[in-house]
C-alpha cells in the first residue's frame, strides 16, 4: 500500500469514528494541539484517559455493589468525574451514557444505573479498541494525517 492510500485509510477510519457517533469535535480540538514537537500528543492523552478512567470504573462497580442503601450521591460524583475525562477526549457515546447514568442517579433508580453502566462499559471498550486501531495505523503512516479531520 502506498503512502497516499495509507493516509486515505487513516482519514477514512477517523471519519468513521465520527460517522458512528463515537467521537465529537473535542477530538479535533485535541488534534489541533498536536505538533511536530509532540506528534503523538492525542494518543498520549487518550492513553492517559483510559489508564485513569479504569480506576473510576472500578470505583463505580464497587459502589454499585453496595446496595443497602445505594449511595446515589457517591455514584453521581464518580460518574461526573468519568464524564469529564471522557468529554476531554471527545468520547461522544460514552459521554451520553454518563448523562443517562447520572439521570438515573438523580431519580434514585438503581436498576437504571446498573443497565446504563453496563452499556457505558460496552461503549467505552468499543471506542478504546477502535482508537487503538486508529492510532496504530496513524503511527505506521506518520504524523501528517493526524492533525486534520477529513471532510
Amino acid at each position: 500500500m502506498d503512502k497516499n492510500q495509507s493516509r486515505r485509510q487513516v482519514a477514512s477510519m477517523k471519519q468513521s469514528l465520527f460517522d458512528q457517533g463515537l467521537l465529537d469535535e473535542q477530538f479535533i480540538q485535541l488534534e489541533g494541539l498536536q505538533d511536530d514537537a509532540n506528534p503523538n500528543f492525542v494518543e498520549e492523552i487518550v492513553t492517559l484517559h483510559y489508564r485513569d478512567s479504569s480506576r473510576l470504573i472500578s470505583s463505580i462497580e464497587q459502589a454499585l455493589k453496595e446496595r443497602n442503601p445505594m449511595d446515589f450521591n457517591k455514584l453521581d460524583t464518580l460518574m461526573h468525574q468519568f464524564k469529564g475525562s471522557s468529554s476531554s477526549i471527545g468520547a461522544k457515546k460514552v459521554k451520553a451514557e454518563c448523562n443517562l447514568f447520572r439521570e438515573y442517579c438523580r431519580a434514585g433508580n438503581a436498576e437504571g444505573c446498573v443497565r446504563s453502566f453496563q452499556q457505558l462499559k460496552k461503549e467505552y471498550v468499543a471506542l478504546r479498541k477502535k482508537l487503538e486501531a486508529y492510532f496504530q495505523l496513524a503511527r505506521q503512516v506518520g504524523p501528517q494525517e493526524t492533525a486534520c479531520r477529513s471532510k
